[in-house]
């Protein structure tokens, strides 16, 4: 059977997430995603994917541990960083500099130390590369944070306040994992040759970077400013499905009602004190948006997706829209590396059939060949 792009074709059994379209449910291990964003630790949860159960006070400790301790680069990665291209783009960079660690220490089966030292140099290497991007002083990494505050200290030379640091924790906690996606799928069909985690884990990096898949929330950011007040809101959204263009922010792929990790972000964005007015008119939008959808598309459920909400947290804690893609990515590390290992525990090569859709001649006419190579070269 031909399903172009494989749509709805099981290739794998897995353990570690659920993504609930219908009931509009994202489920890691067993756990709602959004309870947990709301009321655990990155570190927290990351252990959850990895071991399969939440940790315990002195699991917590030992993993925090073994991230804080992970926070460094070899020598050599230091002049690598510095010496890639300006006109690469950041995501091309992490890509690039990732790719390098691919030492002997990664042999090719996959182990929870690899996912722990990956997850926790991901954030470093992406903050290195933005600062130099910018002409800023590299930040050493502090072992005094955890892992999302270390992240936002590395981008911005500074602590950041306890609000952003919960805001963005809840985004990187809800984008940590989410089933069978374009990149997690690149990271498994690698890791069933046998190949190494660096090497799997670079191939989802190169999945990411594209706005297909790693599409970061700009548009919503520029669509809210554009409208501006709610004043206008109702007559840019309708002249904008007027002309069947796209609402940034709505639909997605899988999910059929809100997307669950919307519903967790308004609340942590809400708690955590953000720009009111800015919030205010996202509120006011999306209701609208989601009423005038229905109008003009009845019965396609376009709904609030993660972006939209994304938006509102990278907007409230002023992060540079060059950064959503990355970020989003220093998340994923962890969905990531646990489905490298699941796919080692039970591996079966990926190797699905093409179908044939080109020419075929009965025999190949050598003369004839030969006769047209001929004119052509006496043409030129």
């Amino acid at each position: 059977m031909f399903q172009k792009g494989l749509k709805n074709v099981v290739a794998a059994e897995t353990a570690i997430s659920l993504v609930d379209g219908e009931q509009g449910r994202l489920i890691y291990r067993g756990y709602n995603a959004k309870e947990l964003a709301l009321h655990y630790t990155f570190e927290e949860v990351a252990y959850l994917i990895w071991f399969g159960y939440l940790p315990g006070d002195q699991e917590k400790q030992i993993v925090s541990e073994l991230l804080t301790n992970n926070r460094y680069l070899p020598f050599y990665m230091y002049s690598l960083i510095q010496t890639l291209p300006s006109d690469m783009g950041i995501m091309s960079q992490v890509r690039t500099a990732l790719s390098a660690l691919g030492t002997e220490e990664f042999g090719w089966k996959p182990t929870i130390e690899q996912a722990i030292r990956l997850t926790a140099v991901i954030p470093v290497i992406t903050a290195m590369i933005y600062r130099k991007v910018n002409g800023k002083e590299l930040v050493k990494p502090s072992k005094e944070m955890g892992h999302v505050e270390n992240y936002l200290y590395m981008l911005t030379g500074e602590r950041p306040s306890f609000a952003h640091t919960k805001a963005l924790e809840a985004y990187m906690i809800l984008t940590m994992e989410h089933g069978m996606n374009a990149s997690t799928f690149t990271s498994r069909v690698v890791s069933s040759t046998e190949s190494d985690m660096v090497s799997a884990v670079t191939g989802a990096i190169g999945a990411m970077k594209g706005p297909l898949h790693g599409g970061a929330p700009t548009g919503v950011i520029d669509m809210l400013n554009e409208i501006k007040d709610k004043e206008t809101a109702e007559t840019w959204i309708r002249q904008k499905l007027e002309r069947k263009e796209y609402l940034m922010g709505f639909g997605h792929r899988v999910y059929t009602t809100r997307d669950p990790r919307a519903e967790a972000l308004s609340e942590i964005v809400k708690q955590v004190g953000a720009d009111d007015a800015w919030l205010e008119l996202a509120s006011y939008v999306e209701q609208l948006a989601v009423q005038l959808l229905e109008e003009y598309k009845p019965g396609r459920k376009l709904n609030t997706n993660v972006e939209f909400y994304a938006a509102a947290v990278m907007k409230a804690i002023d992060m540079s829209p060059s950064l959503f893609t990355p970020t989003f990515t220093v998340s994923r590390m962890v969905g990531w590396t646990a489905h490298v290992i699941e796919q080692s525990l039970d591996n079966t090569i990926f190797r699905p059939e093409a179908k044939y859709i080109g020419k075929q001649f009965e025999k190949l006419d050598l003369l004839g060949e030969s006769r047209k190579a001929m004119e052509v070269s006496s043409l030129t």
